[in-house]
Parts: C-alpha cells; structure tokens; sequence
C-alpha cells in the first residue's frame, strides 16, 4: 500500500479537546458552575442547541469562538427555562460556563498547534468539518491560519458528516488518491467510516466520546491513539 502523503483532519472535538466529546467538555462546565442541572437534562439541551445552530444561522461569519460559544450555552439555558431549568441558570452563570469552555480550549490548542504545525511541514493538510461558516475567524483566533491548503466547512458547502461527499471532497483538494491520504478524527461514524469508504487511511482519536460507536468490522481504523500527543509517531507509521 502506498505511502501517505496527505492528511485530512476534524476540527471540533479534535484539534481543539484532544478527542473529548464537546458535549463532555461543556458539561465539565456545569458541573464547575454549580448550575443544578442533571446530565440527562443537560444532553437533552446539548441537542437542541446543536440542531438549532444547523438548522438556522445564528452563527455569523464574523464571530469569533468565544463569542460561538456565548449563543451555544444561550440556546442551551433558554430550553433549560422552557423545560423548568434552576434559578441558578443566569445570564451571569451562562458567561461562567463559556469562559470556562474557552480556557480549556486555550490550553487544547496550545497543544494542537505545536503538533499540526509539525506536521505540515512534511504533509500538506486540509480540514474537513461540521461548522458554522466561521471557521476561518476561528482558526485565526487561535494561531492555526495558514495551515490548512484547504478548509471544506459544512455549513459552506451545504454537506453535512457523516456524508462522505464531505470528505471527498477534502481528497479532491488534496489532489492524491484516497489511500494517499490520512484522515484524523474523534468520532468513528462522523469522521473515521465515512472516510475508510472512500479508501482513506484512518486515525481514530478516541477519547470521551458522545455514545459507544461499535466499529464495523469492513471498516476498522487504520490506528486508535488516545491523544493528539500520539499523532505524529502513528502518521510515520503510514509513511
């Protein structure tokens, strides 16, 4: 099998928690806060949020994570509220659990970027994910500009994971074939499956995730690490 020569990678919940589901990492948050919300509770206002931001733009081009992260918590206390949420779900609790996300992130990255930054040297990289339409402002915010040739945002091309039309369409940029290439990614049925269709190679950076994700035994990921701290060693055992 050919050497890769490429790598495609997730962003959220990859290059920005290291593997850890974001519903874990927020939840973390209101654990911190004090918030008095259960976590079956709190998952039920994770989706709700999550299929509103897909649904509508409420996410502008412009914005930044922090702010990104200020209207996802909103949308979550307001279905918290309509549901009989605690008092304690204040605007002023909201900006505790945001601020806390963004400082965990911050730490994340400083991380992530050593490695991607390490990476491209040798490999030229492209992003392929679930986003808003903001993911360049984002990229920018945290020093990782200027490292991917490409970015393939779901939300600008109108694909969503676990569409592997998403994905190839980061092998068409990438210009190699698809065995050519490595795919990196937190989730097995959003990012690693749809990617091994199409002949990627596939890492599998698995950490808390969202639900137990059974492999499928004609798809199973080329490595499983359990830290973005192993990418580089396991890329030069595809190379």
């Amino acid at each position: 099998m050919s050497s890769i020569k490429g790598i495609i990678f997730d962003y959220g919940g990859t290059i920005d928690t290291n593997g850890i589901h974001w519903s874990e990492v927020i939840w973390e948050q209101y654990s911190m806060a004090d918030s008095g919300v259960d976590k079956a509770t709190f998952r039920e206002a994770y989706v709700h949020g999550e299929r509103s931001l897909a649904k509508a733009r409420i996410i502008e081009p412009t914005d930044t994570f922090r702010t990104l992260l200020q209207k996802k918590i909103a949308l979550q206390f307001a279905y918290l509220k309509e549901h009989s949420g605690p008092d304690r779900l204040t605007e002023e609790c909201g900006k505790e659990i945001a601020e806390g996300c963004y400082r965990r992130v911050l730490d994340t990255i400083d991380q992530s970027r050593s490695i991607v930054n390490r990476l491209r040297e040798r490999f030229p990289m492209v992003l392929v994910t679930n986003f808003y339409g903001n993911m360049p402002v984002v990229l920018k915010e945290f020093g990782l500009d200027n490292i991917f040739t490409a970015i393939i945002e779901s939300s600008v091309v109108g694909i969503r994971k676990p569409d592997p039309e998403l994905f190839a369409l980061g092998v068409k940029a990438l210009g190699m074939n698809a065995e050519e290439i490595a795919v990196v990614g937190d989730s097995y049925n959003k990012d690693i499956y749809p990617a091994a269709t199409l002949g990627c190679r596939t890492i599998w950076l698995k950490n808390a995730c969202w639900e137990d994700e059974p492999i499928k035994d004609s798809h199973e990921p080329t490595f499983i690490i359990d830290s973005i701290e192993k990418l580089p060693r396991t890329i030069e055992k595809l190379t």
